[in-house]
């Protein structure tokens, strides 16, 4: 079966006055059609994380959300510049974050763990110089 919600959010690199928006408007969408706080409370910690490594790492690049009767699915995809060691980025506390990001609060290291321990299915590709795609999938059932 089709996905019943697929919404495709569009963030921009470095708008920090706009983050948090796309995961806001996820939580308010899941809340509506009544999943579960436990999952509700996991996706939107991922779907924050996920948006604030957009805006803060990457080029741009874009959240999808897909919802069907067994789960949601969360996937980020971004235009580069990648990640040149995916096994460092996953360790909690490691950052490449830039000043501007640390001076407003972010870039503690925390991203991918994160989004790693709040989903039930975590899966990252990247290639550098082209960016980057997160999957991530949250059971419902």
């Amino acid at each position: 079966m089709s996905a019943f919600i697929h919404t495709v959010y569009p963030v921009a690199s470095g708008d920090y006055t706009r983050a948090g928006e796309a995961s806001a408007d996820i939580k308010r969408k899941l809340k509506q059609l009544g999943v579960a706080s436990m999952v509700l409370r996991r996706v939107a910690v991922a779907s924050y994380e996920v948006e604030l490594n957009l805006v803060i790492h990457s080029m741009g690049g874009e959240l999808i959300l897909e919802v069907d009767e067994k789960g949601i699915s969360l996937t980020s995809q971004d235009v580069g510049p990648g990640i040149p060691d995916i096994s460092m980025a996953m360790k909690e506390g490691y950052s490449t974050a830039n000043e501007e990001a640390r001076s407003l609060g972010f870039g503690a290291g925390m991203g991918l763990p994160n989004m790693k321990r709040n989903a039930d299915g975590f899966e990252i590709d990247s290639e550098l110089g082209k960016g980057t795609r997160i999957s991530m999938r949250f059971n419902l059932v």
